[in-house]
């Protein structure tokens, strides 16, 4: 197997199992020096520990750190921490993450305000500490990760959904902020058997969920040649990727423009053909813009005597 990730120097949030853990393996076995951070990793016996021992025993160089991601101060000695050890960190993964899921109407705000600050705000620390190192070192990989339940919901998980969708948003963002200094954000988007997941699904589901399924598409989100503003879904064996598109939609000149008018003419609006990837938020301006002008145009010309 060719190594990929040969020297680079990675940090893994949210390592000790599930997910984490197959992701800090993975980028051991590709050649990567890994440090491994999960809650209480600073304790005897725990499972980030275990995980940077796996990855020693077979030959890789790692460390485990129990950096809670929702306190900036202790994020940051982390990165500190990497520094110190390997002298650069080229690769962030932001999977740490909790669930606390009821529907909208029995969920406390104290619930809902967990979620965001662990999953969101916890990568928003963690990404912090490390960015303005990648873009002196002109390099960085950062992976966010997102889940369906953002992209497209999920009964019971406003909270998690709100946090997942919101990685996007940054995602989206420090893709261009970055691109010229080499540094890339992607987002993955999983589908595995974790912690989280427990008692939703039966076995046979369970057995083909496994993390170890999803690791590849990390890897390849954090290589030399990784693409950049990429939202990559993974589970089972299975690749897909995901994209906020616009729709071609219509244009009301200044007779015609009422929520009347709109709300009759809807199904067009929503009609997928020729929709875009806009490249910037700016596109969505421009698009209306150009769409206005062409149809004013179009107005002006047929009124125009022959």
């Amino acid at each position: 197997m060719t190594q990929l990730l040969q020297g680079r120097i990675a940090i893994v949030t949210g390592a000790g199992r599930g997910l984490g853990r197959a992701h800090a393996l993975e980028l051991a076995r590709h050649g990567a020096r890994v440090l491994v951070n999960d809650m209480g990793a600073d304790q005897p016996g725990s499972a980030a520990q275990a995980v940077a021992d796996t990855i020693r025993a077979a030959g890789g160089d790692a460390c485990a750190h129990g950096a809670d991601v929702t306190d900036p101060r202790q994020v940051e000695a982390m990165v500190d921490a990497a520094m110190a050890r390997w002298g650069r960190v080229d690769i962030l993964v932001n999977n740490a993450g909790i669930l606390r899921d009821k529907s909208f109407a029995k969920m406390s705000l104290e619930d809902f305000r967990l979620v965001v600050e662990v999953h969101l705000m916890g990568a928003v620390h963690c990404t912090h500490a490390v960015w303005n190192a990648m873009r002196a070192q002109n390099y960085g990989r950062i992976v966010m990760t997102t889940s369906s339940s953002g992209l497209y919901g999920n009964f019971g998980q406003s909270n998690y959904g709100a946090a997942k969708m919101a990685l996007v948003g940054l995602m989206q963002t420090l893709a261009i902020e970055g691109e010229r200094f080499g540094v890339h954000v992607n987002c993955l988007a999983p589908t595995a058997a974790t912690a989280m997941t427990e008692g939703l699904l039966d076995q046979d589901a369970l057995d083909l969920l496994s993390p170890t399924s999803v690791s590849p598409a990390l890897v390849a989100l954090v290589t030399e040649n990784a693409p950049n503003r990429t939202i990559l879904m993974a589970g089972a064996g299975s690749f897909e990727q995901a994209h906020i598109t616009m729709t071609r939609g219509i244009c009301l000149d200044e007779t015609e423009l009422s929520a009347n008018a709109l709300i009759g003419r809807l199904d067009e609006v929503a009609d997928r053909q020729e929709e875009a990837i806009p490249g910037t938020g700016f596109d969505q301006l421009r698009h209306e813009i150009a769409k206005a002008q062409a149809h004013r145009q179009s107005r002006l010309s047929s009124e125009q005597p022959f």
